[in-house]
């Protein structure tokens, strides 16, 4: 199955954002949320659920959707995880690329079955990223920003494998966590990490 317009065509008074998380699962880094306003008619050929697509193929749509689609970026720290949880962390992050958008939406096409009110209509649509264009141009532009994230901070905390794993628990993440110990980039808030940094104690 590929991603469509169905869904947005489906309420073609109002102006729909597609939002989408990445990072959720991830034992380091920022979680990051993308939203887009897809211009319509104009449709950018090959937007699919970013896990479906190779790197150099996220990283050239992704600058296409950013040049000719409304978009923004929400991102939520680690600190801000550990401190509020990943629930309410996903919602800081969606609100947050809800504001920096210079639209504001009417309608929001959210990927996933969350439970929150952000004071605008909502869809919560399950797999979204295969289903709604909107929703899949996000999950590709979020994915994008946070795998560069994950590849800078590796140069400052090299043998994590973040270059690689960006973040997720991976065995060649989880024997560099034996040898060097917990980052400040770790969200200590999840268990494993929260396991290692009680050991050491």
């Amino acid at each position: 199955m590929k991603p469509t317009l169905e869904i947005e065509n489906s309420y073609p008074e109002e102006i729909i954002v597609g939002i989408d998380e990445v990072g959720r699962g991830c034992w380091a880094g920022p979680l990051v949320v993308g939203a887009v306003i897809v211009k319509q008619p104009h449709v950018i050929e090959g937007i699919n659920d970013s896990k479906k697509l190779s790197k150099t193929k996220r990283e050239e749509l992704s600058a296409k959707i950013l040049k000719y689609y409304v978009s923004s970026i929400g991102e939520v720290s680690v600190s801000e995880i550990n401190e509020l949880g990943l629930s309410k962390a996903i919602f800081l992050a969606i609100a947050r690329s809800i504001e920096s958008l210079p639209v504001k939406p009417t309608l929001l096409l959210i990927d996933g079955n969350y439970n929150y009110d952000f004071g605008i209509k909502t869809l919560n649509i399950p797999k979204g990223d295969s289903k709604s264009i909107s929703i899949a141009a996000s999950s590709i532009i979020a994915k994008v920003y946070r795998d560069n994230v994950m590849t800078e901070l590796s140069q400052y905390f090299p043998g994590y494998g973040w270059e690689t794993n960006v973040g997720y628990g991976t065995n060649t993440h989880i024997e560099a966590l034996s040898k060097l110990g917990v980052s400040t980039h770790h969200r200590t808030s999840y268990k494993p990490i929260k396991a290692l940094v009680s050991a050491d104690i």
